[in-house]
């Protein structure tokens, strides 16, 4: 039988991994990481960012706008090496784009676990 009253357990503060937090900003990275192999990872991070920007302590808020701007910049830049790739430079572009999203999120998970904010959230770099 089940508990009617069950709720799962919570992370710090009674946080879940739905409601705007550390372990939700860290979720939303490790969607954009997980999207190299599942591809609509990414865009389920992207929503869950969206969602809950404004939610939160203003730290997290950073996290989400630097993910937002992660996701729309590495699509950007994505297609932009796209293009290139009648020049074939845009070989080498494309995996510069991989890796500069994997950095930002290991960036952003690194940030978010020591519950710190992101520096330069709107940040077109690193």
């Amino acid at each position: 039988m089940t508990d009617p009253n069950f709720r799962p357990p919570a992370g710090p503060a009674g946080e879940t991994w739905f409601s705007p937090g550390r372990l939700n900003a860290q979720m939303v990275y490790a969607l954009y990481l997980v999207s190299f192999v599942v591809g609509i990872t990414g865009i389920i991070g992207l929503i869950m960012a969206y969602v809950n920007r404004g939610k939160g302590e203003p730290w997290v808020d950073t996290h989400y706008t630097y993910a937002i701007r992660t996701f729309w910049i590495g699509l950007l830049y994505a297609l932009i090496a796209s293009i290139l790739m009648l020049l074939a430079i845009g070989f080498i572009l494309i995996f510069a784009v991989a890796i500069w999203i994997v950095v930002r999120c290991v960036i952003g998970l690194q940030k978010a676990s020591a519950g710190e904010p992101i520096a330069r959230p709107e940040s077109w770099w690193i």
